[in-house]
């Protein structure tokens, strides 16, 4: 029987607060050539989990047989005690271990299950759900540890509960929303960019006049990283907030139209993978060669998409989690094609937000990431939004709704 190990630690992301360094700043007339750091994105193997219902000889099960899930093994180490193991799809990776299985017993029973992620430490706080669907936290008061491992006290019984690192959003997730917004929005259109690397569909959606002619052009997107998802939910708040209905929304889509991606890795996604693609590659490091083809046909049709339709690209938002908070910019945003947008839009946010101070980490182009993307190929201005993993969901979308106002009350005035 496997032993188990790692140390339950819950990492802190440094955060850089703070205006842009003046002398990293690029000058108006310097020539900017791209990404300095090129990684190496050639596809890699993975390790797919089995698919299977795991059985312990007390009659507990555990299953894996749903999109979204993670669970590589199952088994008991007592009458009470139960071990569950996720492991990544390869390595290195970054070190964010997903987890989601359903679990269930013949009798009821109060048990204890403790993590295992093959000497990775512990980052999301388990969700619980009777129907994955609606989800609350784990109270704190059933949280533990045993030898150093995360451990949770739950009860079970015939019925099934699910036990999820975050909230379940995978593609039926996706697609319902998608249709909720079209049926409910005549200004959104729903298509398709092209292929992921096992041929689930890319789906983009635009929001705007159904004339896309010479206008400038907002692009967004989410889930490059398969576990964050209070990112997707920060961009299905964001396109709320552009949707709802307010006396400046005529005028905004007169003058732009906003082009959205929001599900970049649906393969990990559906695969339950901790940040990579089924090409084994961080998506978000495949902004320059395009080695993967989730990469290569968003690259590909934004720049179809903009050429086709005369449009100018001026802004684009990523959308991940990571522990709190933060945005990360780029320093070049100040020669792009709206060079204060940055920075005013972070202080509405702020003056919105009583209480609240964004934080702030600006860089120079450097590895091909989406934000550097943006700025390389259209001179647009590149925000990656990061929201953290526990930031409270109302608060999500309160942030969301604002940030899309604010945007378009500062593009208009351009």
């Amino acid at each position: 029987m496997k032993t188990i190990k790692g140390v339950l630690v819950l990492g802190i992301l440094g955060l850089l607060m703070g205006s842009c360094k003046k002398d990293l700043t690029p000058k108006a007339n310097e020539k900017v050539y791209g990404f300095t750091e090129i990684i190496d994105t050639k596809t890699r193997d993975i390790n797919f989990q089995e698919k299977k219902i795991y059985k312990t000889s007390d009659s507990v099960f555990a299953s894996n047989m749903f999109d979204g899930a993670r669970l590589n093994n199952f088994y008991a180490l007592n009458d009470s005690i139960y071990a569950v193991e996720s492991f990544p799809e390869n390595e290195p990776i970054n070190p964010s271990p997903w987890y989601a299985f359903k679990i269930w017993s013949k009798t009821q029973k109060k048990i204890y299950l403790v993590f295992e992620y093959g000497g990775s430490q512990h980052r999301y706080l388990p969700k619980l759900s009777k129907d994955g669907q609606t989800w609350t936290s784990a109270d704190s008061s059933n949280l533990g540890k045993f030898k150093n491992n995360e451990m949770l006290t739950l009860k079970i019984s015939s019925d099934t509960t699910w036990v999820s690192a975050q909230e379940l959003f995978t593609e039926q997730e996706l697609n319902n929303w998608l249709k909720e917004l079209s049926l409910k929005n005549q200004i959104v259109s729903i298509g398709n960019a092209g292929k992921s690397k096992l041929n689930r569909d890319l789906k983009y959606f635009e929001i705007g006049e159904r004339s896309k002619k010479n206008k400038d052009l907002i692009v967004l997107f989410s889930r490059q990283h398969p576990p964050e998802v209070t990112g997707q939910f920060a961009l299905t708040a964001f396109v709320n907030g552009i949707l709802k209905t307010s006396k400046i929304q005529k005028d905004f889509f007169s003058k732009y139209n906003v082009l959205v991606f929001p599900m970049l890795n649906p393969d990990g996604v559906a695969l339950g993978h901790w940040r990579h693609n089924v090409g084994g590659i961080d998506l978000n490091r495949d902004w320059a060669e395009y080695n993967q083809p989730e990469t290569k046909a968003v690259s590909d049709f934004v720049k179809k998409y903009a050429e086709a339709n005369k449009n100018r690209v001026v802004l684009g938002l990523d959308f991940h989690s990571t522990y709190s908070d933060v945005y990360y910019t780029n320093l070049s945003d100040s020669i792009s094609v709206l060079p204060n947008f940055t920075s005013a839009w972070l202080k509405s946010i702020k003056d919105g937000l009583p209480g609240y101070t964004p934080k702030i980490s600006p860089s120079k182009i450097g590895q091909p990431v989406s934000k550097g993307w943006f700025f390389v190929n259209f001179n647009a201005v590149g925000i990656t939004y990061e929201i953290g993993d526990d930031t409270p969901r109302d608060f999500i979308e309160e942030k969301g709704e604002l940030s899309a106002l604010k945007m378009m009350e500062i593009l208009l005035q351009k």
